[in-house]
């Protein structure tokens, strides 16, 4: 075998062996970084269950809760990703600390993380009022509103004065005759009047049978004057 063909044999098979290899480190992502030390908040440690956490570009990329003090965190680059020689901020209970990271890959370090309460923001210096401005001049009249709903009736008022008294009502009708009254009581007995005069003599009977016809005459008299009496009796009452 010719020395050409030797090289040409050992290219290939060096081409062999490096190709998986370099194509084996492509597909594989880059290991994470890790950080890790105490923490502590105001110059105390932080309780247990205090959050840590890691961010990158002003995303948080991991975040873990601190327990004894102490804290660790793993830094992973997602897919696509590209954190390499990136500053890495981390915040211990939603406060920034004051120390700072950079991802590399396979790296870290040990990082001892301290926050501090921010200081209140600084009072707003006040301003003084300036001098009041000139009074505008009036508006025109705004349009009259709608008439308001009826109010409730009010208390009754007092009773007035008696008016003057109206002129007398014309006659009326005559009323119907009323029924007849009771029949009044018999009135007493009156006087028993003075005798009249004697009446005019008689004509002279029949001659024969005198007798009889002179005490009929006698008695005819007698009525005649009991009824003259009677007359002027009546008379004197009426």
């Amino acid at each position: 075998m010719t020395k050409f063909s030797i090289l040409t044999s050992l290219a290939v098979i060096v081409l062999l062996l490096v190709i998986p290899a370099v194509v084996l480190a492509q597909a594989q992502p880059p290991r994470p970084a890790v950080f890790g030390g105490t923490v502590s908040f105001d110059g105390a440690p932080v309780d247990d269950g205090t959050s840590v956490s890691a961010s990158i570009d002003g995303e948080e990329v991991a975040s873990t809760e601190a327990s004894g003090g102490a804290y660790a965190l793993r830094l992973a680059q997602p897919p696509g990703g590209a954190f390499a020689g990136k500053s890495v901020v981390f915040k211990v209970g939603g406060v920034e600390a004051v120390e700072k990271g950079t991802w590399e890959a396979d790296g870290g370090a040990e990082l001892n993380l301290t926050a501090m309460t921010p200081p209140p923001p600084p009072a707003a210096t006040p301003v003084p009022p300036g001098p009041a401005g000139a009074v505008g001049p009036a508006g025109p009249a705004g349009a009259a509103g709608p008439a308001g709903s009826a109010g409730p009736a009010g208390a009754n008022g007092k009773d007035g004065a008696d008016g003057a008294s109206g002129p007398d009502g014309a006659s009326g009708s005559a009323g119907a005759n009323g029924a007849p009254g009771d029949a009044g009581s018999a009135g007493a007995k009156g006087d028993t009047g003075a005798a009249g005069p004697a009446g005019t003599a008689g004509a002279a009977g029949a001659a024969g049978g005198g007798g009889a016809m002179g005490v009929i005459a006698l008695i005819i008299a007698i009525v005649a004057a009991v009824g003259a009496g009677g007359a002027f009796v009546m008379g004197r009452r009426s």
